[in-house]
């Protein structure tokens, strides 16, 4: 837990230099969904939520870990340069008959510059992706396209992607990377013909609980799902903005000027695992928590976790509600296990922590995204929410 720490913050840190710079609704349109199981990576011994999709002719299966805070997808490849350890074994792309590589000379080869934030290489006039991530990992390899299965009925001919020989990282055992961002080389954009940009998911909350990554309109895109519109913070970059407004606890609305929020900004992130705020709205988080929570005897703070306690005494424990509060009258009630994180019974924690200013972006992190049903409407504009998505 202290490494998934260590590794969230410097997550948030790139994120953060990411945006700085940028800091200065109609219905959905009816397409066929696609529906596939989606799973905690702590079966993996990841922070992370992964699916399983297929690659190649013949079809070989890869768990990867689904980021909507990336766009490029990627998967280790042999020969391998330098490779980690990964759940099955590594894709090679010399045994699929549909798989070939990208020219240089390609259009698609240069908009890697945008999509991974370096400019494409090349290698005897092949093209060359690198993409680095916040906490040093990193994937290096020919750039490529290949049959993309997602379902039997489901599948993608020349879908593009980075087959990595060169990776490090704290990946643990995933194959690779989806990405769900906004660039035209994510797989949002490029499977937009059919799905309209739409996708939706549930992150379960614990590692023997199955949630859903889903492509196109379903019938959680109903009257239970509430949309907030897009942020103009994230326009012209890969991640998808929120303009929160407020948040409650226990059901009373926190005294924090909506200024702290609309001046930071936020953004949703399935990659990140513990939500940032700003510095004030923290503290005014923080604070009512405790205030509810005086009962219960406190404990040394863990890592980025600050507010914690030891409940080794107690069979029932009553923990406030949290709500957050967002443009277009949405109010998303988090779930419990979005509430608090459980080092251990002795160690019960806030699952928040507050950026060291009011000026960088807020992050609504994965583990308070558990068990809500997220629907990206990229084509609209909006993200809506709605509760219980999954087990």
């Amino acid at each position: 837990m202290t490494e998934i720490l260590e590794q969230d913050q410097s997550r948030v840190n790139s994120i953060h230099a990411r945006l700085s710079k940028k800091l200065g609704l109609n219905g959905l349109r009816a397409s066929k969904a696609t529906t596939i199981p989606a799973k905690s990576g702590s079966t993996i011994g990841s922070s992370n939520y992964v699916v399983t999709i297929g690659l190649g002719t013949p079809k070989r299966d890869l768990t990867l870990i689904f980021d909507t805070g990336s766009d490029i997808t990627w998967t280790q490849c042999r020969p391998c340069l330098k490779c980690y350890q990964q759940k099955e074994p590594t894709f090679d792309p010399s045994k699929s008959s549909t798989y070939s590589n990208i020219s240089c000379s390609s259009s698609v080869c240069s908009q890697l510059s945008f999509a991974t934030g370096n400019s494409p290489r090349c290698s005897s006039s092949t093209c060359v992706y690198r993409i680095q991530y916040g906490d040093k990992s990193f994937s290096v390899g020919f750039f490529g396209k290949e049959k993309l299965t997602l379902t039997p009925s489901d599948v993608f001919k020349n879908f593009l992607f980075g087959c990595g020989e060169n990776n490090q990282g704290l990946f643990s055992g995933a194959a690779g990377l989806l990405g769900l961002g906004r660039n035209p080389l994510s797989l949002i954009q490029q499977t937009a013909t059919k799905y309209n940009r739409v996708f939706s998911y549930c992150l379960p909350s614990t590692s023997s609980a199955t949630g859903h990554l889903t492509f196109g309109k379903t019938a959680s895109s109903s009257s239970a799902i509430k949309f907030t519109p897009f942020s103009k913070l994230t326009e012209n970059t890969s991640f998808y903005g929120l303009n929160t407004l407020g948040i409650t606890v226990g059901g009373k609305k926190l005294s924090i000027a909506t200024s702290v929020f609309s001046n930071a900004g936020t953004v949703i992130d399935s990659g990140t695992v513990i939500t940032r705020l700003p510095h004030d709205a923290y503290s005014a988080l923080k604070a009512a928590f405790k205030a509810k929570m005086k009962s219960y005897p406190l404990t040394s703070g863990f890592s980025l976790l600050d507010t914690c306690y030891d409940l080794s005494k107690y069979k029932t424990v009553s923990i406030p509600k949290i709500s957050f509060l967002f443009s277009g009258n949405v109010k998303v009630d988090l779930d419990v296990s979005g509430i608090i994180l459980a080092q251990k019974i002795s160690q019960v924690c806030l699952a928040f922590a507050g950026n060291s200013d009011n000026d960088s972006v807020g992050i609504f992190g994965n583990v308070q995204q558990r068990r809500l049903e997220v629907v990206y409407d990229v084509a609209g504009g909006r993200v809506g929410f709605g509760p219980a998505g999954c087990t």
